[in-house]
């Protein structure tokens, strides 16, 4: 398909390392295509990260995502112009349900839509690892009505005989679990006592929105 062939060259262009499409049966109606992105992380600015993240991680993540969601506006505006339609979902955001939810979820999980597009699996950590770099990536995820070719299918699990995001947590919030698909993501991570450990110790580096250490210690990125 030369459309789906054109996005693809366009992402890569601008800075996706790995593009995939998925067929996704409980994403926005009528939009059943996922573009799945994947673009890399510093390896020197993560590797600064000790006890905590730093100032330069903050405004990394930040500034990976910003791109992620650029690249998929281009992308669904050259969809559109294309008759199709399109919905992208934020790098980064947390959807509340109403006055004080913890519920810590986006529009849709980004990882999901990178697992079933094939691009990689799901560690101990619940973090999303590809099959190249590892937990060192930020991933976007667009929704169209356009039939991509999809040629994804779920990778192998990593991390058997591995507990070094575990151990280095300083939360606690990894309980170590082994993911299998259609294991929820309160199976493998306390995610309120990771976000309550972030905003108690981190809030001076920025809101205490990332700590990257799980990350860090990975050694499906380090192994590169």
């Amino acid at each position: 398909m030369l459309l789906a062939s054109e996005i693809e060259l366009f992402l890569t262009d601008n800075g996706a390392y790995d593009v995939g499409f998925a067929r996704i049966e409980d994403g926005p109606p009528g939009l059943s295509y996922a573009i799945s992105v994947v673009v890399p992380l510093s390896d020197a600015v993560l590797d600064e990260i000790d006890e905590g993240p730093t100032h330069t991680y903050f405004h990394h993540y930040r500034t990976v995502n910003a791109l992620i969601d650029r690249m998929l506006l281009q992308t669904g505006i050259l969809l559109q112009k294309n008759g199709y339609r399109y919905m992208p979902v934020p790098a980064s955001q947390t959807i509340h349900s109403g006055p004080g939810s913890r519920s810590h979820r986006g529009l849709y999980s980004h990882k999901k839509a990178a697992v079933l597009a094939g691009l990689g699996t799901i560690g101990k950590s619940a973090l999303f690892l590809h099959r190249e770099l590892g937990p060192r990536v930020r991933l976007g995820t667009l929704f169209t009505d356009c039939p991509l070719p999809v040629r994804g299918g779920i990778m192998p699990y990593r991390c058997e005989h591995c507990s070094a995001c575990v151990d280095a947590c300083p939360a606690k919030a990894i309980r170590g679990e082994s993911w299998q698909p259609g294991l929820e993501r309160e199976a493998l991570v306390d995610a309120h006592a990771c976000n309550d450990y972030m905003r108690a110790h981190f809030m001076g580096i920025g809101r205490g929105a990332v700590c990257g250490i799980c990350v860090k210690v990975c050694p499906m990125g380090r192994a590169r």
